[in-house]
């Protein structure tokens, strides 16, 4: 799409000189449209439709619209830019999960380069906090694979913030360096849930985002039942409320070597209060440290790195834990660029493998939240052209969880996942 250019003049005609001062603004639309046939292979309900699957869909085969998001952007010549992403959701026979909504919508301003070289940026509004290294694309797509990664499917799903960001940048083009080198401090609220979905089906794996305000459905377990501990747990989780009015922070650190790649690092701390409660939505004090790393290998081979880990607690309003975890996942993945004899490269193969897992620290009766497993991710993607490309691939998760047998099930599943997929960014 063309930008187009709307140009602003103010004068000031009191016996001045007339000053007209100009500002260009150009808007920008970008999106993606992902239409997908699935086949799942798994004995447990979804985790979208309340159960303790990994996968998003239940078993058997379906159609869907995985992604249909409009990405908006307005951005001034003064720094100024506005973002905004509204992503949509079809309907499938499996959980009714039809959903439209707005993800993020933010403000940013960023500066020119100063003379030492530093450019500074604030960011302010509804955001994803600088975590992911895979969901680079359009609205918070990924790239190289259908699914995002266990890491990754968790931040989409419950880490979402309404805050202010802070990031300052020394770039090695202007102090002779061959590297860049950030810091960003973010301050927020609207996250004191985060946790609960994590500790009630486990880590998981999707493209679906949670939208601004929605309310997820958590599975049932034995606590829950009247005279349990947890009969006051509200059943729909909102991720994204506030219930004490007390600010949270993320902190990041990157370094990015130019046409290389780059190295983070960075630590979240919500710091909710894990014994209020607020109409059955309780704050969990959740916290953890990601590590992540993105290089370019060779001309056609890259890798992408992430680790994740941290803790949550929840507890009643007399101060007694009633749920404490530690959790953590890692994946790495390698993408080669097929190179054909005419040079051109329309064919990349990833393959990722992961590990996850939550411990229960606890003694409540009726809410094991344990759980371990390993997964698989099999994609290949032929770009068809600059907007068009067709993807297939493959999910294996094999998994313990205990908590499946408060339904009767298998606590040890295998769940496999075929996709076929063909997307439309603009």
């Amino acid at each position: 799409m063309k930008p187009k250019y709307i140009l602003l003049s103010f004068s000031l005609v009191a016996g001045f000189t007339y000053l007209p001062n100009v500002m260009a603004v150009e808007y920008g639309v970008h999106g993606i449209a992902d239409l997908r046939l699935n086949a799942v292979d798994s004995l447990e309900k979804s985790y979208l439709a309340a159960g303790q699957g990994k996968f998003g869909l239940n078993n058997g085969a379906h159609a869907s619209i995985a992604q249909a998001a409009t990405q908006l952007s307005a951005t001034w010549d003064n720094g100024l830019s506005l973002h905004s992403v509204i992503n949509a959701y079809a309907n499938t026979e499996s959980n009714n999960d039809s959903k439209i909504g707005m993800t993020e919508t933010y403000l940013k301003y960023r500066t020119i380069p100063n003379q030492a070289g530093y450019r500074f940026q604030i960011k302010s509004g509804i955001y994803y906090p600088e975590i992911s290294l895979e969901n680079d694309a359009f609205a918070w797509a990924s790239k190289d694979t259908l699914n995002s990664s266990m890491i990754n499917t968790w931040i989409g799903e419950e880490v979402r913030v309404l805050g202010t960001d802070f990031k300052a940048t020394r770039l090695g083009r202007l102090n002779n360096n061959k590297f860049d080198l950030s810091f960003s401090a973010s301050a927020f609220v609207n996250n004191d849930p985060t946790g609960a979905l994590l500790a009630w089906h486990g880590w998981t794996s999707s493209s679906r985002q949670t939208l601004w305000t929605e309310r997820r459905t958590i599975p049932w377990f034995d606590a829950l039942d009247e005279g349990g501990v947890l009969e006051n747990q509200a059943r729909d989780t909102d991720p994204f409320l506030e219930l004490d009015n007390n600010i949270g922070y993320h902190l990041n650190v990157e370094w990015k070597l130019h046409h290389q790649g780059e190295i983070s690092a960075g630590y979240y701390d919500n710091r909710a209060t894990p014994y209020k409660v607020v109409n059955g939505q309780y704050g969990w004090d959740t916290r953890f440290y990601h590590l992540g790393a993105k290089w370019r290998l060779s001309q056609n081979i890259s890798l992408v790195a992430q680790y994740l880990a941290g803790e949550t607690l929840m507890q009643n309003t007399s101060r007694e834990d009633v749920v404490n975890n530690s959790y953590q996942s890692g994946f790495i993945a390698l993408s080669y660029r097929w190179f054909s004899l005419l040079g051109n490269k329309k064919h990349k193969s990833t393959v990722r493998v992961e590990e996850f897992s939550v411990d229960d620290h606890d003694n409540t009766v009726g809410d094991d939240n344990n759980e371990d497993g390993i997964a698989l991710t099999l994609n290949h993607t032929y770009r068809v052209n600059k907007n068009w490309f067709v993807a297939a691939e493959a999910n294996v998760i094999d998994s313990t969880r205990p908590a499946r047998a408060y339904e009767n099930q298998d606590i040890d599943l295998v769940e496999k996942q075929l996709q076929l997929s063909v997307r439309y960014f603009f």
